[in-house]
């Protein structure tokens, strides 16, 4: 396709995903806002950008997608044939939407298949390996018209750059320049080697065995060599590596040591910093998207901050929350506690509101409920008390009286320990799930969201929340410092190790408070409102480091 814009060739961009936030029940995590927005922003750069991804059995059935070619390919040592799709854009009829079918793919609808904790990523490896192969066959016998460049999306297409690199049947794709960005360098998808269902000599049994000691380097864990590393392996083989914001990508440089809470390069940053040197490595933050009309301001006068305290914004939120249950309960047979303490909180604040006993300050939280994002919440002192059960007792004791309503769903054990604090404080409305609706309603109406993750790569929900003039309380690493100025704009803390970063969560907290109400307050409100991290300048980024070829 000779497509031009001025008169200039477009350059073709070939993104293998996991996930797409433009299609329906593509989404779990902000890489799909990311493969969503980013083609977009890149076209009026003359770069079209075709998106390759499961279909997960059901994307190609909703999009309408026409089937132009079958594919076939060894896998597990046998033939396997996969279905390949292309659905059009809803925005640009330029660029493609190729969905891969097979029914190792299917999981009943969903993205990503739970896994044991004896075999992590077993199923989900076996998933993108196969998607993987299939994408590396179209290319490689011209389903697929070979990019301009590769750009490869977490460790779920690691698989990809192994067969660029080192598979004898794939070398015509040695001439496609390869990007690799990462989202989480935590996820690396590890599987064993060998004698495993799930893993690289079961996959791919030929390629296994055509491999030399150099490459069989490449492509182990450091810590566990008997092991393949699909993260590490497109690291190595990727041409450039992209980290999703600035700081991030001078975090991984750094060994992690979790015991002082500092998240680094998770084992791999000996490979990052090589790179690095290599001048191999570029962190680019992440963009947002923003209406195309500004949004008003919140014009919150100092005596209605003071003496009610947004109770209006409190009956709107626990209203969206009743709705959420109330629609997640249609498809269950049984209440869930979780669900039962939450309606009888919501039950308990109404009747609050009416006795005119209003929150000063309404806290919000959005997001997967991982160690990454609530261990510092979580963290308990040589008490056994957590750092989220002290700022609800710092809340409870500000009159008016305050409340923190908190949306997510993930781990079970952070799900239990929240819980059991829902049934114990009145003043924290846990919602197990997720709700989009009642996520804006937390983005649009809360007084102060609190985002402490211990490590972020970028991080979507605060600049959600600043779009919304909401400011945030953050963790000062990785996105989250890279968004977020302190006492400008939000509120920053930091730490040492874990017990600092407690602490001084609740340090800066307690400093903050006394703000609320007064002029400088609205100030910050209007700064978070009017700050932008715009997709059109992070894509000029992607097209002067990470596409010149």
């Amino acid at each position: 396709m000779n497509n031009k814009i001025d008169g200039q060739p477009m350059k073709r961009v070939l993104m293998l995903a996991a996930e797409n936030g433009l299609l329906p029940g593509a989404k779990v995590g902000g890489m799909a806002d990311v493969i969503r927005d980013l083609p977009g922003a890149l076209y009026p750069l003359n770069v079209c950008v075709d998106v390759a991804m499961p279909s997960y059995g059901f994307l190609h059935r909703q999009t309408a997608a026409l089937k132009i070619a079958k594919v076939t390919l060894s896998f597990y040592g046998e033939p396997h044939w996969v279905d390949l799709y292309l659905a059009p854009h809803p925005e640009f009829p330029e660029l493609n939407l190729y969905l891969f079918d097979h029914p190792l793919f299917e999981d009943g609808g969903k993205i990503y298949s739970p896994s044991s904790g004896d075999r992590p990523f077993a199923d989900d490896a076996n998933k993108f390996a196969l998607f993987c192969a299939a994408v590396a066959e179209s290319l490689a016998t011209g389903a697929l018209s070979m990019p301009d460049c590769l750009h490869l999306h977490d460790w779920h297409c690691g698989v990809m750059a192994f067969l660029r690199a080192c598979s004898p049947y794939h070398q015509a794709l040695q001439s496609i320049p390869v990007v690799m960005s990462i989202h989480n360098l935590a996820i690396q998808g590890t599987r064993p080697l060998s004698q495993e269902h799930s893993s690289l000599q079961a996959w791919f049994p030929a390629q296994y065995a055509s491999l030399d000691d150099d490459q069989l380097s490449n492509i182990t864990d450091p810590q566990y060599p008997n092991c393949f590393n699909p993260m590490r392996c497109a690291i190595i083989f990727s041409d450039r590596v992209h980290l999703v914001s600035p700081s991030y990508a001078n975090e991984v440089l750094l060994a992690s040591n979790h015991d002082k809470g500092f998240y680094g390069g998770e084992g791999l940053e000996k490979d990052l910093a090589l790179k690095q040197a290599q001048k191999g490595v570029f962190g680019i933050l992440n963009g947002c998207e923003y209406p195309p009309e500004p949004q008003k301001g919140r014009k919150i006068s100092v005596k209605k901050a003071l003496e009610s305290g947004g109770g209006d914004y409190l009956n709107l939120l626990l209203d969206s929350a009743e709705q959420a249950i109330q629609a997640w309960l249609a498809h269950q047979p049984y209440v869930r506690s979780v669900d039962q303490i939450a309606l009888l909180t919501l039950n308990r604040l109404r009747r609050s509101a009416r006795d005119s006993i209003e929150p000063r300050v309404i806290l919000t939280s959005v997001g997967r409920l991982t160690d990454q994002k609530m261990r510092i919440l979580c963290y308990q002192d040589s008490s056994g008390v957590s750092t989220l059960e002290k700022l609800l007792i710092r809340l409870a004791s500000t009159v008016p009286k305050g409340v923190f309503i908190l949306l997510g769903s993930g781990d079970d054990k952070i799900e239990a320990q929240l819980t059991k604090l829902a049934s114990k404080f009145s003043n924290l409305l846990f919602v197990n799930g997720f709700d989009l609706p009642l996520s804006q309603a937390l983005y649009d109406h809360g007084s102060l969201f609190i985002m402490p993750s211990s490590f972020e790569p970028c991080g979507i929900s605060q600049m959600l929340a600043m779009r919304s003039g909401q400011p945030c309380l953050v963790h000062g690493v990785g996105g989250l410092k890279d968004t977020v100025t302190d006492g400008d704009d939000g509120f920053v803390f930091t730490g040492e190790d874990l017990p600092q970063q407690a602490e001084q969560l609740l340090v800066r907290f307690n400093q903050l408070q006394g703000l609320m109400g007064l002029p400088k307050w609205q100030k910050i409100c209007d700064s978070a409102r009017q700050k932008r991290f715009s997709w059109q300048s992070s894509a000029q980024q992607y097209v002067d480091l990470l596409y010149q070829f």
